[in-house]
């Protein structure tokens, strides 16, 4: 009588299969009703489905700064970067290392290209400095040397000696008003008080301080006559020259003068050492002047900064044309040189220049976040049409549906009406994996790229592997005389381990490969590890379960050929075990 009770307890080992597809189906609920309640009904398609721009810039070492190429700089010019791309009202961009030297900037379709490139790859290296001379850019040789020389050297040698004493008077008084004041009383004010009243008043405090100043004038003679040197071979007349003047005066020490071009190339200028560091700006903002119709952009200094921009124009508003005016220098470049007239303080000031809507606002753009801590140059920029992204959206979709439908039709020839199963769970498993891509999408950035969609198509296969190992550990277990109901709850917990040891290298490979590869791979291995991760979610909660119910039904459980399981189809040993069990009442009367 004991051997009859166990055998009656095997069925019962199916569990609850409605706990298991209550869950999954409550799942599928949730992730769907989020996907509609936060709009994103549809994955993010990247660039090279959507269109758009990529921008691969590499990391250059520069003279002095060769271990600025690390970890955390590109890490923070991937920051910047994107504030500057997110500034320009770019929405859905992706900035991201390639590599140890390599950032790739991809950017959508509607983005002006060339207002992008100038974005992404600029230093931003701000300084201000004093105008020492300025002559246009085709000016013939003697004026550079004329003008620097005596004059230039006396005041230099005034602002040098003002630029410490003044600055100290200045932070006493405090008020703009009071700047004015020292100018005439302050004996150390002297050489720059005198030259802008006339010339006659000058020429005897010359006189009197030239025994004084004899050992000086040849040194800073020299230097004068070599900046005129420079000045008069430097070479503004193309944008490639410019650059290189450029960087030329980036790669100068602070505290040199140098010899730069303004922007448009007008314009050669005599600068003097970095007066206030462009680190010392808070903000910018680009603004329109109604009354003088132009566009300019307004600066806020830190409290340090702005202390040494109202000491320094303090300085040289007294001073004659050029000296007066304070160059502005981005990344080598004059972007503007406007004369002071009197001193700025409050911490604010504004640049003005040849500005339009565009470029004002690139420019506040640029400083509003501040300078690249390393210097990038362009290695590739690819564009990619819309059309071409859609056609390769629409092949990608083409071959999703011809693999998915090679494999239904293997299944339903192979195991026939059990194909349901799998047919079953291989649309909830694609519908899942299209609402969790769209949640993606706006969560963490998420691009359905065209590699990501190849990786979901390999996962169709992978799913299917999953259903063939369980229908065939069933198959296994009615080959060896078991009835469909048993051989199902014995091949679950072998076919389970199998499974799971298969979806764990398959999610291995995909984690080392996002980690391991660059670009557009990514895609593909965080595709293929999240399929992987949802068929081990789809096989538990509606696979097993969903075969254990219809296991139920006579037309499974009696093993019907059209089934896929019939015993004779497959070659069961006679005689079959669940035979013997329904005369099992009558074995114990025989023995």
């Amino acid at each position: 009588m004991a051997t009859p009770q166990k055998r009656r307890r095997s069925p019962r080992a199916q569990g609850k299969p409605w706990r298991a597809l209550t869950l999954i189906l409550v799942l599928t609920a949730l992730l769907t009703g989020g996907m509609f309640l936060s709009g994103a009904t549809t994955p993010r398609l990247g660039i090279d489905l959507a269109g758009g721009t990529s921008i691969t810039l590499t990391a250059v070492d520069q003279p002095g700064k060769k271990s600025a190429v690390n970890e955390a700089n590109m890490n923070t010019a991937v920051s910047i970067i994107d504030r500057r791309v997110n500034g320009l009202g770019v929405s859905e961009a992706e900035v991201k290392t390639q590599g140890e030297r390599n950032i790739i900037v991809n950017i959508p379709r509607g983005t002006d290209e060339k207002q992008a490139r100038e974005q992404v790859g600029t230093t931003a290296e701000l300084g201000f400095r004093a105008v020492l001379n300025a002559v246009p850019a085709g000016a013939p040789a003697p004026e550079p040397s004329t003008s620097p020389s005596p004059e230039a050297d006396a005041e230099d040698e005034a602002g040098t000696e003002d630029e410490q004493q003044p600055e100290e008077q200045a932070t006493e008084p405090g008020d703009g008003e009071a700047s004015n004041e020292p100018e005439p009383q302050g004996g150390r004010n002297g050489p720059v008080a005198d030259e802008s009243p006339s010339p006659d008043a000058s020429a005897p405090a010359d006189e009197e301080e030239q025994p004084e100043e004899s050992p000086e004038p040849p040194a800073e003679d020299a230097d004068a006559a070599q900046l005129a040197q420079r000045l008069q071979e430097l070479d503004c007349s193309t944008p490639e020259a410019r650059a290189e003047a450029g960087q030329a005066v980036a790669a100068a020490e602070s505290d040199e003068s140098v010899v730069a071009c303004d922007r448009e190339g007008a314009s050669k200028y005599v600068l003097g050492p970095v007066e206030v560091p462009g680190t010392q700006v808070d903000g910018a903002e680009a603004l329109f002047d109604q009354q003088r119709g132009i566009w300019l952009v307004t600066m806020d200094f830190t409290d340090g900064g702005g202390k040494k921009f109202a000491d320094v124009t303090e300085r040289i508003s007294a001073l004659p044309q050029p000296q007066n005016q304070f160059a502005i220098t981005l990344d080598g470049e004059v972007v503007s040189a406007p004369s002071v007239s009197s001193r700025i303080g409050g911490g604010k000031a504004e640049i003005t220049g040849s500005f339009n809507q565009e470029s004002a606002s690139d420019l506040a753009n640029v400083l509003k976040f501040g300078a690249l801590p390393i210097t990038f140059e362009e290695a590739n920029v690819l564009t990619i049409s819309p059309s071409l992204g859609g056609e390769q959206l629409k092949a990608g979709l083409i071959a999703g549906a011809i693999g998915l439908a090679l494999v239904a039709i293997y299944l339903i020839v192979y195991y026939r009406a059990l194909a349901a199963v799998a047919i079953g769970s291989l649309l909830l498993m694609g519908g899942l994996t299209y609402v969790v891509m769209s949640l993606l999408g706006p969560a963490i950035g998420f691009a359905l790229s065209l590699p990501a969609v190849c990786g979901a198509i390999v996962a169709i296969g992978i799913t299917a592997d999953s259903f063939i190992v369980y229908f065939e550990r069933i198959r296994d277990e009615v080959r060896e005389g078991r009835s469909v109901r048993p051989a199902i709850e014995r091949a679950w917990p072998r076919a389970r381990h199998t499974i799971l040891i298969s979806d764990v290298v398959s999610f291995l490979a995909a984690v080392v490969l996002f980690f391991a590869a660059v670009g557009s791979v990514q895609g593909f291995a965080f595709v293929l590890g999240l399929t992987t991760l949802l068929d081990v979610v789809v096989v538990f909660l509606l696979t097993k379960p969903l075969t254990s119910l219809l296991a139920a039904r006579p037309f499974f459980g009696s093993g019907h050929p059209w089934s896929g399981l019939d015993p004779k189809r497959l070659g069961a040993r006679p005689p079959i075990r669940g035979r013997r069990r329904a005369s099992s009442t009558v074995e114990p009367k025989e023995a």
